[in-house]
């Protein structure tokens, strides 16, 4: 009965789930996340990009004052710590949220400034990570000014949404997170740190120990953007002072407090390295 039994055709393996999902197909799903992109950044003439990171918990104004707002303070009686740290919360949050409104007005001037170059190629496209919060402030501001922009998403175990700004052939999801950082350097022409946390540091240093080592072009401008923020979080000086980078090092690094100081510097630091792309542009 067993000899007679009629076997249908397996599937080939690149339409095997358990294949491409096993440890054996690693490589191939790697190489998806490179050449997607390649492809797709391609078909949209992404010539390169101006990458700006941040934090994703940093609402927009009308939100956080709204947060505020439902904040209830009892009009007699003790104020309970709980609702002690829930009226600073929503405080702080509103005062962090002018870098969400600054950051969507200088990717709003950045992408209005990059469409009178034209299209062949696309110049100096915005790029986030794709999340909420700073994330979707540039994505938002590219919007504004009727320019494309990228969203380079990650998954994680707690599902982040895109941010609806992104354009949507731009719009990308990436298992690896070293994949996701090679697009992110990949076309980078700047770089713009708006404050945040764990993930916005390790782009950062990423990106400066890139350029420190010869990997990304030196005229490459790298933006920090909020002073008093992160003046209180890094002692950028001190790493001098220890001996551990250089006064060169230390000069990869520009400081802006303000959207117009902000967007002149940068534009500054393209036009002098990177106005003019070579005939062969489409890496």
């Amino acid at each position: 009965m067993g000899r007679n039994r009629k076997l249908s055709h397996a599937d080939v393996a690149y339409k095997s789930k358990l294949f491409m999902e096993g440890l054996a197909a690693r490589p191939l799903r790697i190489m998806a996340e490179y050449f997607d992109p390649l492809t797709r950044l391609r078909e949209e003439n992404v010539g390169d990009t101006i990458v700006i990171f941040g934090s994703a918990r940093i609402f927009p104004r009308d939100v956080a004052l709204a947060r505020l707002k439902r904040v209830k303070r009892p009009t007699r009686g003790r104020i309970s710590p709980k609702l002690q740290q829930k009226i600073r919360d929503a405080h702080r949050a509103v005062e962090m949220s002018r870098y969400y409104e600054d950051a969507r007005e200088l990717a709003r001037r950045i992408t209005a400034w990059s469409l009178t170059l034209g299209d062949k190629p696309r110049r100096f496209v915005v790029c986030s990570g794709g999340g909420p919060g700073i994330m979707e402030a540039a994505n938002r501001g590219a919007a504004d000014a009727g320019g494309k922009s990228i969203g380079l998403g990650i998954q994680l175990p707690h599902e982040q949404l895109p941010n609806p700004y992104i354009s949507r052939e731009l719009n990308f999801n990436f298992h690896y997170f070293f994949m996701r950082k090679l697009w992110f350097s990949q076309l980078a022409k700047a770089l713009i740190v708006f404050p945040g946390g764990f993930g916005t540091l390790d782009e950062l240093w990423e990106m400066l120990t890139l350029m420190q080592t010869g990997k990304l072009h030196h005229g490459n401008p790298i933006l920090i953007y909020g002073r008093r923020f992160w003046d209180d979080v890094l002692d950028w000086r001190a790493l001098v002072r220890w001996g551990v980078i250089s006064e060169e090092d230390y000069g990869l690094l520009q400081f802006a407090d303000n959207v117009d100081d902000a967007f002149n510097q940068i534009k500054a630091g393209l036009e002098k390295h990177h106005l003019h792309l070579d005939n062969d542009w489409q890496w």
